[in-house]
C-alpha cells in the first residue's frame, strides 16, 4: 500500500490578496511564486472575516459558530457570552484535524499563532499536535517586547487582558524575556518547524510516519515590525502613495487573469481614525513619510516571510519529500485596514499608550520598541478590486489567496482556477487524501458535528466539474457583518458607517468589486438568498442576528426599496 503523502499548511496572518508576486505584488515572494509556479492559484478562495474564525474552520471542516468561534473571544459581547458556539476557544464539538490523522498515524507538528484556546486543556498539544510551538493569543511584538508585562500593576492591552501567557512549546509556558535576544516571530517559528521536522528524521519511529505540518505565522499583522535590512529593500518604492499602488495593484491582477478585465474596484472607504483616515494628497510631506514607511515595514514583513517559507521548502527538497509533500499556502483573512485608534485594543488612549512604552519616530519605525499599523487605504491597494478588508463580509475581508502545490493533484502547473471554495473544505481534502474517514456522529464517546466543508479530490481528479453545485449555500457573519452567497449571487449587510445597514444584492461574476447592488432589479433573488440567510443562522446557531443587527423581515424590505 502506498505511503499517504505529507501535508504542509501555511497560514499568513492579514496578508491582503495581492500582496505576492504571483497575486500580482511587487513584493519579493520568490518562494511563494515557485510553489504557485508549480501548482495552483484559486482566486475565489474564501476565509472568514477574521483570524480566530478562519482558523477554527482551517482545524474543523465546519462553521467558526459552530465550532466555537462564533466572534473573536476579545471581542465577545454579553448576549453571546455562555451561547453554544460562543465558547472562545476551539470546542468539543468538532474534531481536530491534527486529533484525527494523528490517530491514523501522522506525525502532527506545529509552529505558530493558535488563537484558538489560552488556557492549558485548550493548547495545541492537547488537540492532536504531537510537538507544537505556539502564540497563544491573536497579536504580540514580533521581537517579543512585551514593556507592560514588567509593571506588576500595570493595565494589560484588552487584546491581552485574558493571559499574560503569549508563547508555550508543547504545555510548557514560555515567558516573554526567556524568548532569546535574537527572537522574531517569523524566523522562530520557521526554526522551530525545521527543528521539529529534523527531530522527526532522527526517530525512526516517526521518520516512518507521514507528517502534517502547520506553519501558522503572524507576520504581516500589527505591529508593523521587520528587520532593517530587508525594510531597505523597499525604501522609498511606496513613496506615491496608496493610490498609486492600488492602480499598479489592479493592473496586474488583470493582466495575470487572476480577477476581470472589466472589474470595477470598489472605493476606498476610511472611517474614523487621525491621520490614515486622509486622503494620500491632504497629507503634509511628514505625514506622507510616516505613512509610506509603514507599507515599507509591512513589504519587508511578507518577504522575510517568503525567506523562512524558502528554507522549510529547501528542508523538504533536500530530503526528497517536497514532491510527496501536499503544500498548501493561504492569508487568514483580507488585509487590515482598521484603525487601532478608532477600535478599544488598549485600556487608555492607544496613543498614550504608544508614548509611555515606544518610540514611533521615523528612524525607529519596524524596530521592536516601535508600534505601527498602515491603515485603509493601504489595505484597499492589497484588496482591490474588493470592497472593504480584514472584519468584513464583503470580498475585501473574506476572499484571500490560495495556492495549492501537489504534482499528483496540480498537473496543470502555473494554473488558475476560478471555482468558488472555502477554508472550511481543506480539512476534507486532507482527510480524504489520507485516507481518513471524519468520525461524526461520535468521537471518542462524545457526540461531534459533520463537517461543512467538501473535498477538492473530486474536482481536482476530474471525476466532477466543480467543487460546489451552483446552488450551493454558504454564509458569513462577524460583528454583525453578514453575508450568503448562492452560486455567484451574494447578499450583504454591512451596518452604518461602513455600509448602508440594509441588505445589498451583488452578482460577483459581472461585479467582484460589489459596486452595484441589484436589490432593487433582482428582489426574488434578493428574497430567496434571505430565506438562506434564515436558515445559516439556525443551522450554526448565529446568535443574535435578529436582536441585534436586525430581522429578516426588516432585511427584506430595506433591499427592495
Amino acid at each position: 500500500m502506498a505511503k499517504p503523502p505529507n501535508f504542509l499548511v501555511i497560514v499568513a496572518d492579514d496578508l491582503g490578496f495581492s500582496d505576492t508576486g504571483c497575486f500580482g505584488g511587487e513584493i519579493m515572494t520568490p518562494h511563494i511564486d515557485q510553489l504557485a509556479k508549480g501548482g495552483l492559484r484559486f482566486t475565489d478562495f474564501h476565509a472568514a472575516a477574521a483570524c480566530s474564525p478562519t482558523r477554527s474552520m482551517l482545524l474543523s471542516g465546519t462553521d467558526h459558530h459552530i465550532a466555537g468561534i462564533g466572534t473573536m473571544a476579545e471581542k465577545m459581547s454579553e448576549f453571546q457570552k455562555g451561547k453554544p458556539g460562543y465558547e472562545g476557544y476551539l470546542n468539543d464539538k468538532v474534531v481536530a484535524l491534527p486529533e484525527l490523522l494523528q490517530d491514523a498515524g501522522y506525525h502532527t507538528i506545529m509552529s505558530g499563532k493558535w488563537h484558538l484556546g489560552l488556557t492549558p486543556d485548550r493548547f495545541p498539544c492537547r488537540r492532536g499536535f504531537d510537538r507544537s510551538y505556539s502564540l497563544l493569543p491573536g497579536a504580540a511584538n514580533h521581537y517579543g517586547w512585551e514593556p507592560q508585562l514588567l509593571e506588576e500593576n500595570e493595565k494589560l492591552p484588552r487584546l491581552l487582558a485574558g493571559t499574560r501567557t503569549f508563547y508555550v512549546e508543547d504545555d510548557k509556558k514560555i515567558d516573554p524575556k526567556d524568548l532569546g535576544e535574537n527572537f522574531y516571530s517569523t524566523d522562530a517559528f520557521a526554526d522551530k518547524l525545521l527543528q521539529y521536522l529534523q527531530d522527526r528524521s532522527n526517530n525512526e519511529e516517526n521518520k516512518a510516519k507521514p507528517f502534517f505540518a502547520y506553519l501558522a505565522f503572524s507576520a504581516p499583522h500589527w505591529p508593523l515590525q521587520a528587520p532593517e535590512e530587508d525594510i531597505q529593500k523597499y525604501r522609498g518604492l511606496y513613496d506615491d502613495g496608496p493610490k498609486a499602488l492600488r492602480q499598479r495593484r489592479v493592473e496586474s491582477l488583470k493582466q495575470q487573469g487572476l480577477v476581470p478585465a472589466n472589474a470595477i474596484s470598489h472605493d476606498v472607504i476610511a472611517v474614523g481614525g487621525r491621520m490614515l483616515s486622509q486622503d494620500w494628497d491632504t497629507l503634509t510631506n511628514e505625514e506622507k513619510q510616516f505613512s509610506s514607511r509603514t507599507m515599507e515595514i509591512y513589504a519587508a514583513m511578507v518577504h522575510r516571510m517568503d525567506v523562512q517559507i524558502g528554507r522549510v521548502l529547501d528542508y523538504l527538497q533536500k530530503t526528497n519529500e517536497l514532491e510527496h509533500t501536499f503544500v498548501l499556502f493561504m492569508s487568514d483573512n483580507g488585509a487590515e485596514g482598521t484603525f487601532l485608534e478608532a477600535v478599544p485594543i488598549v485600556e487608555e488612549d492607544i496613543f498614550d499608550h504608544i508614548a509611555k512604552y515606544y518610540d514611533n519616530s521615523l528612524s525607529n519605525l519596524g524596530k521592536k520598541n516601535s508600534y505601527a499599523w498602515y491603515g485603509p487605504h493601504w489595505a484597499s491597494a492589497a484588496t482591490a478590486p474588493s470592497r472593504l478588508y480584514k472584519c468584513f463580509s464583503s470580498e475585501g475581508g473574506i476572499r484571500v489567496p490560495c495556492i495549492l502545490n501537489y504534482p499528483p493533484l496540480t498537473a496543470r502547473a502555473g494554473g488558475i482556477d476560478h471555482s468558488f471554495t472555502t477554508v472550511m473544505d481543506i480539512a476534507p481534502t486532507i482527510l480524504e487524501l489520507a485516507g481518513v474517514a471524519h468520525p461524526a456522529p461520535n468521537y471518542r464517546s462524545r457526540p461531534v458535528v459533520a463537517m461543512r466543508g467538501r473535498s477538492w479530490i473530486p474536482y481536482l481528479s476530474g471525476s466532477t466539474l466543480l467543487i460546489h453545485s451552483d446552488d450551493w449555500v454558504t454564509g458569513w457573519e462577524l460583528f454583525g457583518r453578514q453575508a450568503i452567497r448562492k452560486g455567484n449571487w451574494k447578499a450583504l449587510y454591512i451596518p452604518k458607517p461602513y455600509g448602508p445597514e440594509k441588505w445589498q444584492l451583488y452578482n460577483l461574476t459581472d461585479d467582484p468589486g460589489e459596486t452595484s447592488d441589484l436589490g432593487g432589479t433582482h428582489g426574488d433573488i434578493l428574497t430567496d438568498l434571505l430565506c438562506e440567510w434564515e436558515k445559516y443562522v439556525k443551522e450554526v446557531g448565529l446568535v443574535g442576528a435578529a436582536m441585534q443587527y436586525g430581522t429578516l423581515r426588516v432585511g427584506l424590505e430595506a433591499g427592495s426599496r
